[in-house]
């Protein structure tokens, strides 16, 4: 069984930056926002031509593009940088579309790609990074939880498909994930970090990941 892990938070709060020390000889990055990378050099790390660089917003190509990676056992790490990128398109593609249909088949496909990563082998690792939204339910409660196309995906509550939501944000400078709910849907399993807030390098996330 694969690792899947969800990456949630505001645009700028440091999601695609807190990929730059996983190793690109090991690492496939999925650019479904179709916008690039952050950092300074990525072109030099990340590209078609080096074999370990794909830009799409097609959740079918890249649900077979994860499939064809996840055979082949010299790559450890797959990223896709966003899942929301995914779903936009979708529904954009789907816009002429009416009823009620079109909204469960959107949920569908988003729902299997992530359930299929576990599946895989089990040294392999798949990252979806994932902007946020913040809700209230019905008592009054006020949390922030991945953003999602339509009624039908928040229903079925992404993130229940992951064992580890870490939240991104920025403060004071500094590039942070929170490990645990407060006032949001995060979570890692039970002693992963002793910390509520670690530093936003999601290589050291796996490293710490690798007993679970």
């Amino acid at each position: 069984m694969a690792k899947v892990i969800a990456i949630m938070g505001e645009s700028g709060s440091g999601k695609t930056t807190s990929m730059q020390n996983l190793d690109p000889k090991t690492t496939f990055y999925i650019d479904a926002d179709r916008k690039g990378l952050s950092w300074r050099g990525w072109r030099e790390q990340y590209s078609e031509k080096k074999g370990n660089y794909l830009k799409s917003d097609d959740v079918n190509i890249v649900r077979q593009y994860i499939r064809k990676i996840a055979e082949m056992k010299n790559w450890k790490v797959v990223v896709v940088d966003t899942i929301n990128g995914l779903m936009v398109a979708d529904e954009m593609r789907r816009s002429k579309e009416k009823g009620y249909d079109k909204w469960v088949d959107l949920a569908t496909c988003v729902w299997d790609l992530v359930v299929d990563c576990y599946d895989y082998r089990d040294d392999l690792t798949v990252i979806f990074t994932a902007h946020t939204q913040t809700e209230t339910d019905d008592s009054g409660y006020r949390f922030t939880r991945i953003q999602t196309s339509g009624k039908k995906l928040n229903k079925i509550v992404l993130e229940s498909k992951f064992t580890t939501v870490l939240l991104s944000k920025c403060v004071d400078g500094k590039y942070l994930f929170e490990t645990r709910a407060n006032n949001s849907t995060a979570k890692t399993p039970k002693g992963a970090f002793e910390d509520f807030e670690i530093e936003n390098d999601i290589a050291t996330v796996i490293k710490a990941l690798e007993e679970f």
